[in-house]
């Protein structure tokens, strides 16, 4: 360096050479801590692959009892370097479930179900739809979607359709992140609302909207492309009107689900899915 050079070879002191060269004194005298850290960071990685269950707090406890005097802050800097700070997130523990049986509903409005199905755009990115439908009828009353769904969404939709047709006494759902929001608990509370979740891995519990999800995949989601959101709405809204008002259902007999309720036929028996 050149105020080494100026000290040594011309006899000049560290202030007058660093006054030459115009370089602050402080950088002069500056030492990386590289090497220091590098010894913290191995120390710290080896202690976390021997003690997994070990964090920061006990980790630094025990570098200050073997002697080591580093500092809290240089410690935890190499430690969230290391990214041990990144934990996994525990699951959440789901409450015993204890479904109702599957039966067909007296009449309308008594009990929906509803549910989440996934696809993709032809340029890859993947979008969501919510299903909800009458278990007595097997009316779908809604199909949302969109790129996300969170539990607000699932509400407003909800209420949306509550505008027509009144809050159901039941809805049945699985135990997806939305399903078991406090947020959606809280709604379904304020409005009477009974929550009916099935048993995780069981979505046989929850079987007429598992076989509505598949005759709207074979109609829709597997037999178009989709370029956009929109053309998969503009889609969706005509087939919803012919499933309703038009498409036979064999559950029903033979008749549309809106049929069952004006009246046509009302001494079908329902034979269930």
């Amino acid at each position: 360096m050149l105020v080494h050079f100026l000290r040594d070879e011309k006899g000049y002191t560290n202030r007058r050479a660093c006054q030459l060269i115009r370089l602050n004194r402080g950088t002069f005298r500056y030492e990386s801590k590289e090497k220091l850290n590098k010894a913290v960071m191995e120390l710290v990685k080896q202690l976390a692959e021997s003690h997994p269950r070990w964090g920061f707090r006990k980790i630094y406890d025990w570098i200050r009892f073997q002697g080591h005097t580093w500092n809290h802050k240089r410690v935890r800097r190499v430690y969230c370097e290391l990214k041990l700070n990144l934990r996994i997130k525990p699951k959440k523990r789901l409450p015993s479930r204890d479904p109702k049986p599957l039966d067909v509903p007296s009449n309308m409005n008594k009990k929906w179900s509803m549910d989440f199905m996934s696809d993709s755009l032809t340029a890859g990115r993947k979008f969501r739809t919510l299903n909800v439908i009458d278990d007595h009828n097997r009316e779908v009353l809604a199909i949302e979607i969109d790129y996300s769904l969170p539990a607000r969404r699932v509400i407003r939709v909800l209420d949306q359709i509550a505008e027509e047709r009144g809050y159901p006494q039941e809805i049945r759902v699985d135990n997806g992140p939305e399903f078991i929001s406090s947020r959606l608990a809280y709604w379904a509370n304020k409005n009477g609302v009974q929550l009916d979740h099935i048993k995780p891995g069981r979505p046989d519990q929850n079987a007429y909207i598992e076989r509505f999800n598949r005759t709207y995949r074979e109609d829709i989601l597997d037999m178009y492309l989709f370029q956009n959101l929109s053309e998969v709405r503009e889609l969706t809204t005509p087939w919803m009107d012919e499933y309703n008002n038009f498409r036979p259902h064999r559950a029903l007999g033979g008749i549309p689900p809106r049929a069952l309720c004006s009246g046509v036929q009302k001494s079908l028996v329902l034979t269930g899915t």
